[in-house]
């Protein structure tokens, strides 16, 4: 149950955050709505909450964990990279964005052979 719904809020995530993305290329009046700035937050601490419970019931900090910070690590880039792509404009606004997109291919890469650069 516990990967089901992780996976379900990385799913969520990676569309909120495309879906603002793209509406603030095209400075769309929806990104002022109350909603549209509080469901990301919601979707993510949703995400966070979930791979904390998988981390826990699989008891992956038992184990080898390199991984996971390597995720975790991965995981404050790509959140930096989206703020760089959601606030700047042109060619930084596109660049910040292909390097958020990058480190959540990292991230899904990691956690699907459970190897990281973090030993």
């Amino acid at each position: 149950m516990f990967i089901l719904t992780h996976i379900l809020f990385i799913i969520f995530s990676f569309v909120s955050f495309n879906g603002r993305f793209f509406l603030a290329l095209k400075q769309s009046e929806w990104l002022q709505k109350k909603w549209m700035k509080i469901t990301p937050h919601i979707i993510d601490t949703g995400l966070l909450l979930s791979g904390v419970a998988l981390v826990y019931h699989e008891q992956w900090l038992v184990r080898e964990h390199g991984w996971i910070i390597s995720k975790l690590i991965v995981l404050l880039f790509y959140v930096l990279f989206g703020i760089v792509a959601m606030r700047s404009q042109g060619a930084k606004r596109w660049l910040a964005y292909a390097a958020s997109i990058a480190c959540f291919a990292a991230i899904f890469t990691i956690a699907m052979t459970k190897t990281g650069f973090i030993v």
